[in-house]
């Protein structure tokens, strides 16, 4: 007898890739190029984007994943004494196996809120500057914060704003990690936010592929003048530079050429919407209120047992309410995908 396939939810990269860039990979396959991104199809894909971004001043690099991209981006940016503050959740301080750390920089985690805030920043940057012996402490020097966080929060542009000023004040970089922006910018109802205030909100951030529908890659837009010199050699020296860049140009070239980009992110919220909606009115409880592809789901062990003969979900935690499961929707997931789920409840 046939085992019913598991359907997966638990990421938003469990596919390979849209269409279009699949289509185009196959198109351009036997054209020649020079390597490492400096080739013309990387050359009118950052056009594109600097186009959306309605900023002609921001260098554009194409990196090959998100890990790489923050080690390479906080390691470019700190001297050797010197750390980058995050929340407790962020990426770089629980998911990346201490990557930066393994540049020598500190992660210098300042709050287990959910958010990073100016004030924060601020008690931070006055305690550090208080210190007597702040000599002998590693000495923050950057602020990274994910857009949306590693729990589907939002930043408002107003917050953005506050935090960025606040950075200027204490001579802090604010680096924006973008994995999932395309989702963060489908969600303009409640951020009032736009991919072209990004520039104007930070030093330097990356645009995500890997989760928004590129097999893989990320796009580091340098915008603070400081951080552009010699940032290739960095990405050269840390393996995060590909010699058939034209493959990550192909992508980005695609996602940005027309509005592939946002409308990947649009359909993901859309569906993570529907799905939270329609688990609401069946009296399912959520751990986080979240307006992005990421929902997170408290149900019992019982339920989790029962869902996990269909679907494969992220089991993200236990409280004493249930067992929390991150549920995602991506560019390929479908209504039929949803209802399905929607019916096991």
């Amino acid at each position: 007898m046939e085992t019913e396939k598991i359907i997966m939810l638990h990421c938003d990269y469990a596919e390979g890739a849209h269409p279009n860039i699949l289509k185009k990979m196959q198109e351009t396959n036997l054209l020649q190029t020079v390597g490492y991104g400096e080739d013309e199809i990387c050359a009118e894909a950052r056009k594109f984007i600097k186009k959306h971004l309605k900023n002609e001043n921001v260098d554009i690099h194409f990196l090959i994943g998100g890990t790489s991209t923050n080690q390479v981006v906080i390691s470019s940016c700190l001297r050797p004494f010197e750390g980058v503050l995050s929340i407790e959740s962020g990426h770089i301080n629980c998911h990346e196996t201490g990557a930066i750390e393994a540049t020598g920089h500190k992660v210098i985690s300042i709050t287990k809120e959910q958010k990073m805030t100016a004030e924060m920043v601020e008690k931070f940057c006055i305690l550090q500057e208080s210190n007597p012996s702040c000599v002998h402490c590693v000495r923050g020097k950057m602020v990274y914060i994910s857009l949306p966080t590693e729990y589907g929060i939002l930043y408002t542009k107003k917050e953005l704003e506050d935090l960025y000023n606040m950075c200027k004040k204490y001579n802090l970089y604010l680096f924006i990690d973008g994995a999932r922006l395309a989702c963060a910018l489908a969600c303009y109802e409640q951020t009032n936010l736009k991919i072209e205030d990004l520039p104007n909100l930070c030093d330097v951030m990356y645009i995500g592929g890997t989760k928004c529908g590129a097999l893989f890659g990320e796009a580091v837009i340098i915008v603070n003048d400081a951080i552009k010199p010699y940032f290739r050699y960095n990405m050269k020296q840390r393996g995060a530079m590909l010699a058939k860049g034209r493959l990550l140009g192909i992508q980005f070239y695609e996602l940005f050429k027309d509005n592939l980009y946002f409308e990947i992110g649009k359909k993901a919220v859309d569906l993570a919407m529907y799905l939270k909606e329609e688990l609401k009115k069946k009296g399912v409880k959520f751990f986080i209120d979240s307006y992005t592809n990421q929902q997170f789901i408290i149900v019992s062990k019982e339920k989790k047992n029962e869902l996990d003969k269909k679907f494969c979900l992220t089991l993200w935690e236990e409280n004493e309410e249930g067992v929390i499961l991150r549920a995602c929707t991506s560019w390929a997931t479908t209504k039929e995908t949803i209802d399905k789920f929607i019916a096991m409840f």
